[in-house]
């Protein structure tokens, strides 16, 4: 069995290794091969503190992810955030692979909405708004940074003094950050992220200015929402997976019957993307375990290319 620790996975993680990976299982997951189980979430002894299991096959892959979302860990200093990613080996049944992903997760849930920025957002895009001031919200900025050459980062936060915390972390990261209210915000960027634990919309519809691209990926379990109903009814709607994203990601909140286009098809060709500069794209994360394991399987290879 190979068994990579946090450090270990840490060590080799990167926001260019996380892409690829993806991009990869995203197309992976429109194959007819691929099944995404249903997903369990649920609780410690503490209610605050959640679990989600994720799993997936896709004919050549079957593993299960365990992320924990802790907010008790903030009194002891520690990351709210952990996860852990089981591959089995299909010819046995056993556990192949064992890997430690906490801050690999981040790099994999940033990927996932910088693919989509990618295959969404107009060529010239170059002000970003990012809504969250969490660990999760300084990769996503990173991620985005990689495949669109940014001129402004406008941080949004629920308090002047942690937006601020995150701006002065960035610019000592080499980006142009600055604090943002959220309907300047909202009115200057061409891509919006949101990175938040919401329950409610973070901003107004009519604040998003045409040819703007959208990625959500704070909603996945029932009651969360961090886009206003209103502007999913006139944008275009994208998703990593249709039957997740309606039942436990912020499309739960579309109007009935309303038919999102997995990233996927866009990526293979199967589907179109944007289709003007006017259009206004919504891609909405809610995790899929196909990404999980595909970024597992990487971060394998490239244990095993060079032995920590």
């Amino acid at each position: 069995m190979i068994r990579i620790s946090e450090e270990q996975s840490s060590a080799v993680a990167s926001h260019e290794l996380a892409y690829e990976a993806a991009r990869e299982a995203f197309i992976a997951a429109v194959a007819p091969t691929a099944k995404s189980f249903p997903v369990v979430i649920g609780h410690a002894s503490d209610p605050q503190n959640r679990f989600t299991v994720k799993s997936a096959t896709d004919g050549l892959h079957a593993g299960v992810k365990v992320g924990s979302y802790f907010p008790t860990n903030d009194k002891a200093g520690s990351p709210r955030h952990n996860s852990l990613i089981l591959l089995f080996d299909q010819n046995t049944g056993r556990i192949g692979s064992v890997i430690e992903a906490g801050k690999l997760n981040a790099y994999r849930t940033a990927a996932a909405d910088a693919v989509a920025t990618d295959a969404l957002a107009r060529p010239d895009a170059d002000t970003l708004a990012v809504f969250g001031t969490g660990h999760q919200a300084d990769f996503e900025a990173h991620a985005i940074a990689r495949i669109r050459k940014l001129r402004r980062v406008l941080v949004v936060g629920r308090t002047e003094e942690r937006a601020a915390s995150l701006v002065e972390r960035l610019k000592g990261e080499g980006l142009p950050a600055e604090t943002c209210g959220p309907e300047a915000a909202c009115q200057h960027a061409d891509i919006i992220i949101t990175a938040t634990a919401s329950k409610a919309p973070l901003f107004q519809a009519e604040w998003v200015q045409p040819g703007t691209h959208v990625s959500s990926m704070g909603s996945d379990g029932k009651g969360k929402q961090e886009l206003p109903p209103e502007l999913l009814t006139k944008a275009s709607l994208f998703c990593d997976l249709p039957a997740q994203s309606l039942d436990i990601g912020e499309l739960q909140h579309a109007d009935a019957g309303v038919k999102p286009v997995a990233i996927g098809q866009v990526l293979c060709g199967e589907a179109s993307g944007r289709t003007s500069d006017e259009d206004i794209t919504v891609f909405d994360s809610s995790g899929i375990s196909l990404q999980d394991l595909y970024v597992a399987k990487k971060v394998i290879a490239a244990h095993l290319e060079k032995p920590l």
